[in-house]
């Protein structure tokens, strides 16, 4: 058995945590965080501030408590400050200022991610944040209760952005949406698709300001203003929510990291030091539509690679089938999700590819309850596999993306899809399905 040392305990420490302390108890694990919390389920945090959901109490599927009933050692609040990956050692500090010093046998890093926040002049200004952790939703939650916070500018119309946005205006205030492409969630979805969801965020009153860059804040103490490239906007509060950089400040130069500075992992979670494991947003990760290691912070992948590195670690032996970064969103009622690669971002990684659209009614015309749903297929031009699908509607179609997402997984060509056996009952769908009319009319 085997000394487990895991520094950091949100998703995917919180999932390597249990597989390690459910299936392998005989291993002594510890566990440090340097958080007073874990397994805060961020994509909730929008819901909560929005007053879509009563409180936060659900938003936390896991506890400290929870983990040490199991068996763990446990360490929150507390801050590692060196790892000696030779000698397999590790020292923190505790939020009294006392230092531990740790050995181990195996190592997990899962440091997570930290938000972007460039060098914009200003920016240490009162009242701008970013939304990461679940103080960071606290702080917001509670700035938008005080009557003084009239306008809130947004910067970054991500999944994190848009979501706050709506948030914001629930709350009855005023939102500026800022982003320097030209339409929202331009990350995971082409043009085409996300130009209903701009119109979504406009109807409800968002105010958009896309393609339009930000240059500083203006402020004594608190910010007053955002000046742009197109205009000086006069606001109470902004929250900075442009993306995510991998925390892999541990690694000390001693592994190896891939462009962004992610730790670099194989299948098996197993970084370039035999007995060294990294998982979840401080990690690399395999894309089955690229066919390459690239990097994909979501809370999914990050349960997946802490479930894999933990069953390694122990001594078993698994191996990572990748990822196609499948993702969702629903803001106002309006739904998008998508998994693989957009055109835009195959392009952008040099692929050769084609696309194919169908757009139809959820199900036949004489059904009461029925909205339009929207398809895109993104495949190989020569090979004809699938690479990535994204739909759209108020319908509640997000299922059909599963499928899409197996298709990306296994190499499944556009033609395959053409015919293939989905039954038809008036309540679900329509006897001409549009996965398939969409597969039908591909080039």
């Amino acid at each position: 058995m085997a000394k487990i040392l895991l520094i950091g305990a949100n998703h995917a420490g919180t999932a390597a945590a249990n597989t390690i302390l459910d299936t392998y108890p005989g291993n002594e694990l510890t566990i440090i965080d340097r958080n007073d919390n874990i397994s805060s389920l961020g994509c909730g945090t929008a819901l909560w501030v929005g007053r879509q959901i009563p409180s936060s109490d659900g938003l936390f599927y896991s506890s400290a408590a929870a983990l040490e009933s199991k068996g763990a050692t446990v360490h929150m609040e507390t801050e590692v400050t060196g790892i000696d990956f030779d000698a397999k050692t590790a020292t923190a500090k505790t939020k009294n200022g006392s230092e531990l010093h740790l050995d181990f046998d195996k190592l997990i890093l899962a440091t997570g991610s930290a938000p972007i926040m460039p060098n914009i002049p200003g920016s240490d200004l009162g009242n701008i944040q970013s939304v990461k952790l679940f103080q960071d939703g606290k702080r917001a939650d509670e700035l938008l209760g005080k009557p003084e916070i009239k306008t809130v500018a947004v910067i970054g119309a991500g999944y994190i952005g848009v979501e706050l946005a709506e948030a914001i205006v629930r709350r009855g205030r005023k939102a500026l949406l800022f982003e320097a492409e030209s339409t929202s969630l331009a990350s995971y979805y082409d043009d085409c698709m996300t130009a209903d969801m701009d119109k979504t965020l406009g109807d409800n009153g968002v105010e958009l300001h896309f393609g339009e860059r930000v240059q500083s804040f203006k402020g004594d103490g608190v910010v007053s203003g955002i000046v742009t490239d197109k205009g000086d906007y006069q606001i109470d509060m902004a929250i900075m929510a442009i993306g995510f950089r991998p925390n892999a400040t541990l690694a000390g130069g001693k592994l190896k990291t891939i462009g962004n500075g992610a730790i670099a992992v194989n299948a098996r979670q197993e970084t370039s030091i035999p007995g060294v494991y990294a998982v979840g947003d401080c990690a690399s990760i395999y894309s089955n539509a690229l066919r390459d290691w690239t990097y994909i912070a979501l809370a999914t992948n990050a349960v997946r690679s802490g479930i894999v590195a933990a069953h390694n670690a122990c001594g078993g032996s698994i191996e990572s089938p990748g990822v196609q970064g499948s993702n969702g969103i629903s803001v106002f009622g309006y739904n998008m999700v998508s998994t693989g690669l957009s055109e835009k971002a195959a392009k952008k990684a040099g692929l050769d590819v084609l696309t194919t659209d169908f757009a139809a009614l959820q199900k036949p015309a004489f059904m009461p309850d029925n909205h339009e749903v929207k398809l895109r297929i993104v495949y190989d031009a020569k090979t004809r596999r699938v690479l990535g699908a994204q739909m759209a509607s108020r319908e509640n179609m997000s299922m059909g993306i599963h499928m899409f997402s197996l298709a990306v997984e296994d190499g499944v060509t556009i033609d395959r899809l053409k015919l293939l056996d989905i039954f038809f009952l008036p309540h679900f769908n329509q006897p001409y399905n549009y996965i398939t009319m969409a597969a039908l009319s591909a080039k």
